[in-house]
C-alpha cells in the first residue's frame, strides 16, 4: 500500500505553550515529505519525529500570521547547514515571499539547495502536481487572506491477478498496460477484458487542511466528500462570539463542517492557549460528528486506514 501519512508537529494557536506548539504538519506521500504551515519549533519536532529534512521539498503556508510561518527562517537555515540539496519550493502569498526572501538572503545567503517561491492567492487553483498527488488551494474566511489545502491522490494502478495471467499466458511486457487498465489481446486476436486479469486498485485518498477560518458554507463545499479533514477548533461553545469576531471556529462548528460535507474522519487542532487540555473540545465536536479526534504533537495518522 502506497505511503500517505500525516504527522502532527504543532496544533496550538497563536501562543506557544508547554502543551502545544504553533501550527505545523508534515505529509509523507510515498517517501516525499510536504510541510503544511511552519510555526515555531517545526525543525525540532521534525527531529523528534525522525522526519528527514533531506526529503522535504515543498512547504505550503496557508496565511501570513506568525504562528503559521515563524518557523520558516530557522528551518531553511538549518537545512542549508545540513547540506540539503535539490529544490525547496515555498507555496506562499506574495508578501510572504518578498519578506522571507529578503530575510533568507541576509541570514542564509549561501544555500546548497535552490529556493523557489510559488505565489498563491485566495482563488481555487491547483498549485502542485506530481505523479502521485495534486494539491489545490481553496478560499477560507479569516482576518487576513488565507487558504485551505486539498491533497488528492491520483488514481492508483490496478493489481495483477497472477493466476488469471498464467491461464492466458500473458507475457511480462504486457503487465504495465494491464495495471493501467488496458485489455489484453492474445496472439490469436482474442480480447481478454482487463477485469479478468487484474484486481481493483486501492482507493485514492483525499486530505483537506483548514487552518484558520470561521464556520463557512464555502469551506463545506470545498471539502465535500474528502476522506480526512483537519479543521481548526480554536474555541469551545462558551467562546462562540469571540470565534465569530476573530474569524475562528469552535470545535462544534468544525464538526458541523465535517457532517455537512460528508467527510469520513475529522481531526481537530489550533487550540487556544486558554484550554489546559483538548478533551472538552473533542467532546463537543463528537456530539455532532462522532468520528472526530483532537490531535496532539507527535501523532501520526496512516491516511490509508479509515
Amino acid at each position: 500500500m502506497a505511503e500517505f501519512e500525516l504527522n502532527i508537529l504543532g496544533c496550538g494557536s497563536a501562543k506557544a505553550t508547554l502543551q502545544h506548539l504553533p501550527s505545523c504538519q508534515v505529509l509523507n506521500v510515498r517517501g516525499r515529505l510536504m510541510m503544511i504551515d511552519c510555526g515555531e519549533g517545526a525543525q525540532l519536532e521534525m527531529r523528534r519525529m525522525r522526519l528527514k529534512c533531506s526529503r522535504l521539498n515543498n512547504i505550503f503556508i496557508s496565511h501570513l500570521h506568525g504562528d503559521h510561518c515563524f518557523g520558516l527562517l530557522g528551518l531553511l537555515s538549518t537545512m542549508a547547514l545540513n547540506g540539503k540539496g535539490g529544490t525547496v519550493t515555498i507555496h506562499i502569498f506574495k508578501g510572504g515571499a518578498e519578506l522571507f526572501g529578503k530575510m533568507l538572503d541576509f541570514f542564509c545567503r549561501e544555500r546548497p539547495y535552490e529556493l523557489k517561491f510559488n505565489i498563491i492567492d485566495t482563488r481555487k487553483a491547483v498549485i502542485y502536481e506530481d505523479n502521485a498527488i495534486t494539491v489545490s488551494t481553496f478560499p477560507v474566511t479569516h482576518r487576513v487572506p488565507c487558504v485551505g489545502f486539498l491533497f488528492k491522490e491520483k488514481p492508483k494502478q490496478r493489481h495483477i491477478n497472477p493466476e488469471a495471467c498464467r491461464r492466458y499466458d500473458v507475457p511480462i511486457h504486457a503487465m504495465n498496460s494491464l495495471r493501467q487498465g488496458c485489455d489484453y489481446v492474445t496472439p490469436g486476436g482474442i480480447v481478454v477484458p482487463n477485469s479478468e486479469l487484474t484486481l481493483d486498485a486501492e482507493p485514492s485518498i483525499s486530505y483537506a487542511y483548514c487552518a484558520d477560518t470561521k464556520y463557512s458554507t464555502r469551506v463545506i463545499k470545498a471539502v465535500e466528500g474528502v476522506d480526512w479533514l483537519y479543521h481548526e477548533a480554536t474555541y469551545g461553545d462558551e467562546k462562540e462570539k469571540i470565534a465569530i469576531q476573530r474569524r475562528h471556529s469552535t470545535a462544534r462548528q468544525a464538526a458541523m463542517v465535517a457532517r455537512e460535507a460528508g467527510v469520513k474522519r475529522l481531526l481537530l487542532g489550533h487550540f487556544s492557549s486558554r484550554y489546559d487540555g483538548s478533551q472538552l473540545l473533542e467532546q463537543q465536536a463528537q456530539e455532532v460528528f462522532p468520528n472526530a479526534i483532537a490531535v496532539k504533537e507527535g501523532m501520526t495518522f496512516d491516511l490509508n486506514k479509515l
